[in-house]
């Protein structure tokens, strides 16, 4: 084989078959923790060390794009992790077809309150993709998210699969060589923006959760002790900001959804450096013990991020 070309067919066909294999035998020699910047052979995103004015903001409202400017700049501005010429990505859940009412998606006001600030500090380019679950063509209209955000001048486009880097971590990880998208690693500012739901497998879909949108493979495989392989690929992700939209939150039949039913309306905004911080309020936003959530389970057990609400410095704004 390796003296023939291969077609692009047999390539998927070798690719998809290999990544069948891997998350078993990555099993066997568990993951441990580890400071993956520290660690030989890390070719994720580096940690920018940028803090905000308080570990976690609170902002509750009306209009979800005034609370998100509100909960940025509560935080330092987005000047404090956009500078001048810098490309950022802003990474919705858009994987779902429903329409903004329904909460599959990420509210498109809060991704467009992202992008227009990124703009105003500086940034060169601000890109808008997920690969999702559903047509794309039909969750980036339906979702509101492409309207949006094209309004403000972002960049909202189809992610192409094939323009991967295979992860590596220089320690044994679940997550080794899964291919992840080149335009999520190559960036100056990553914001991750997340909507709160329900999740019939994971309980509840939050940030890190929200991160498997930048993966290529079979992503059903991921599923398989989930917990530690979204704890490395945060790690690798590395967000700047995590801002988690509980405008409107899906709390039954996640994460499809679609019956209207199912959606409370709770008018929050949660603003956070630390991916595992912003995640454990939002479960305990909707009740959910954060050690029932495998991912938040298995960053506690590795020291990753912080899950103490209780000493945050935190404020909680109405706008």
């Amino acid at each position: 084989m390796l003296n023939k070309k291969m077609s692009r067919k047999q390539f998927l066909k070798l690719l998809v078959s290999g990544l069948a294999v891997l998350p078993f035998s990555n099993q066997i020699f568990g993951n441990a923790a580890h400071s993956a910047q520290d660690s030989a052979g890390f070719n994720g995103r580096p940690k920018s060390g940028v803090k905000g004015d308080y570990d976690l903001v609170i902002a509750k409202g009306e209009d979800p794009f005034n609370m998100t400017v509100k909960a940025v700049e509560s935080m330092g501005g987005m000047g404090r992790f956009v500078k001048k010429g810098a490309v950022v990505v802003i990474k919705p859940n858009i994987g779902w077809d429903r329409s903004p009412e329904q909460a599959g998606n990420t509210n498109p006001q809060v991704v467009a309150a992202l992008a227009d600030m990124a703009y105003k500090a500086g940034a060169k380019r601000v890109n808008i993709f997920d690969i999702t679950c559903n047509d794309p063509r039909r969750c980036y209209a339906n979702s509101g998210v492409e309207a949006a955000a094209s309004a403000v001048g972002a960049k909202i486009y189809f992610p192409d699969d094939w323009d991967v880097v295979k992860a590596s971590f220089g320690y044994a990880s679940p997550m080794q060589g899964w291919p992840i998208l080149k335009d999520a690693i190559e960036c100056d500012t990553f914001i991750n923006v997340p909507i709160l739901k329900h999740h019939s497998l994971t309980r509840l879909t939050l940030s890190m959760k929200n991160l498997m949108g930048v993966c290529g493979g079979n992503r059903g495989l991921m599923h398989l002790n989930i917990g530690p392989k979204l704890v490395d690929l945060t790690r690798f992700i590395n967000p700047d900001l995590t801002i988690i939209d509980a405008y409107r939150v899906l709390v039954r039949n996640g994460p499809t959804g679609g019956n209207l039913a199912d959606v409370n309306m709770m008018k929050t905004i949660i603003a956070a450096t630390d991916p595992v911080l912003a995640d454990t309020y939002a479960s305990q936003l909707v009740d959910v013990d954060p050690m029932a959530v495998s991912y938040l389970k298995a960053a506690a057990k590795e020291k990753f991020g912080s899950l103490d609400t209780e000493t945050a410095k935190k404020i909680i704004i109405e706008v």
